[in-house]
């Protein structure tokens, strides 16, 4: 299944008064990473899947990560995202960041294709992932 790498320099505004990346950062950065990864996949930006797959978008229902090693102000890690199981309406996220050669993070995030509820245009509603989707997933 598809890989997608993504280089991110690490912020000020990403650290704590410690000087490391304050926890909630990772998950801001794993956020825009399965973004670029379904871009890649799909061929076409957020906003414009969102507009083709006629969806509101794709919810976190669950999440947690794994810290093995501090990232600073200044470090220039890499973020390798993955899908590593599609289901109906769900799906699984896996993304390892990396700085240098070393595992420093690793989060896993379940996440929901959801729709408009028919019966109530205000609420969301999960929906089945569009055949087509996983096909370019699966093709990538």
């Amino acid at each position: 299944m598809l890989t997608n790498r993504r280089n991110v320099r690490i912020q000020w505004g990403d650290c704590d008064p410690a000087g490391i990346v304050y926890y909630p950062r990772y998950f801001a950065m794993f956020d825009d990473s399965t973004t670029a990864l379904f871009e890649r996949a799909l061929g076409m930006t957020k906003y414009q899947f969102l507009q083709a797959y006629d969806f509101v978008g794709y919810p976190m229902v669950d999440t947690r990560a794994k810290f093995a090693i501090p990232n600073r102000f200044g470090d220039d890690v890499v973020i390798e995202t993955a899908v590593t199981g599609f289901r109906r309406s769900s799906f699984d996220i896996h993304h390892r960041l990396l700085k240098g050669d070393k595992l420093s993070v690793e989060g896993f995030e379940t996440r929901v294709w959801v729709g408009r509820d028919p019966e109530d245009p205000s609420k969301i509603k999960s929906v089945a992932i569009p055949q087509k989707v996983l096909d370019l997933f699966n093709s990538a």
